[in-house]
């Protein structure tokens, strides 16, 4: 099948790699300007960018499809094709688009929808600790993550697995499944399902509002703060007035209420009391250091039992 693909993030390499490892024609690749990356704030293509040029692929990257509709809409018509495959674009489709392709504009989406619409569906499903993660591929139509669903695949979310262990595993889930659903649109054998609006949940874009850990919470909580949070922003708290991040960790206990909240109550593995609950942490970074096992910043920083963090 001819396709153009639309995607920005390195969750969407898989599913190019998938399609052109599939036999089908990637007729163009549609992806975001570049950015301006790193300290020396050096532009850097996009993931999907330099997948597209390892296969020889056309480039484009409007800043804006609904305002630069006049100039891409000619293109992508030009191209004819059957399907427009998109995977975290990060730019909306204006319906002069969407109705362009045979069998219309699918998307990837990293939840089980109609939960969890919105930017951050992976960061949120272990932000509210869901036992249960996935992916749907569906039809786009002009509201957000709106449109029928077509294949939809379920995951178990680890207990230890941070939001960006989860990001990568279910990008090469949600590529076999884009691959599936083209396959089964082409053969006829895939009915859309309208979604259910009543169900529906949202997951908005993550700040750094959202960092600041409250020790006053229940260890699961904050255990699920810390694993949704990495690797961006990150969640934060304060030793001695250094803000520290904090990637990873585990609960120790989940009951325990007698130590004061933020309490070290080990200083040995940095175990910490919560409002409800223990928990140790397990990779740091300390401001102005690298990110490291919570093992080798104690050896170089000792902290004492009793210490209380903010």
């Amino acid at each position: 099948m001819k396709i153009v693909f639309m995607g920005t993030p390195d969750f969407a390499v898989p599913s190019l790699n998938k399609l052109i490892e599939a036999g089908h024609e990637i007729c163009a690749v549609f992806t975001q300007t570049d950015k301006p990356k790193g300290r020396g704030k050096k532009m850097a293509f996009s993931p999907v960018k330099e997948a597209a040029l390892t296969h020889d692929i056309p480039i484009y990257q409007p800043y804006s499809l609904k305002k630069q509709l006049d100039e891409f809409l000619p293109v992508i018509k030009s191209l004819s094709p059957d399907v427009i495959a998109v995977v975290a674009y990060g730019k909306i489709l204006p319906p002069d688009i969407l109705s362009i392709p045979k069998y219309g504009c699918i998307n990837v989406h990293g939840s089980l929808l109609p939960k969890y619409r919105g930017a951050a569906p992976i960061q949120w499903t272990v932000l509210n600790g869901d036992k249960l993660g996935g992916v749907t591929t569906m039809l786009m139509a002009e509201g957000l993550d709106t449109g029928d669903m077509l294949l939809s695949k379920s995951v178990e979310v680890g207990r230890t697995e941070t939001a960006s262990e989860l990001y990568s595993r279910l990008s090469f889930i949600g590529a076999d499944l884009l691959a599936e659903t083209i396959d089964r649109l082409n053969s006829g054998s895939l009915e859309p399902v309208s979604q259910n609006d009543d169900e529906a949940s949202y997951a908005p874009m993550l700040s750094k509002e959202m960092s600041r850990i409250d020790f006053s919470k229940s260890a699961e909580e904050v255990k699920n703060q810390i694993q949704g949070l990495s690797d961006w922003p990150c969640a934060v708290f304060y030793l001695d007035d250094a803000r520290m991040k904090v990637y990873r960790c585990e609960v120790v206990d989940a009951s325990s209420d007698k130590y004061t909240p933020g309490e070290i109550v080990n200083e040995k593995d940095f175990t910490v009391a919560c409002g409800v609950g223990t928990l140790r942490f397990l990779e740091v970074q300390a401001e102005g250091s690298k990110r490291m096992s919570t093992l080798d910043y104690l050896r170089g920083k000792p902290i004492k039992k009793g210490t209380v963090l903010l």
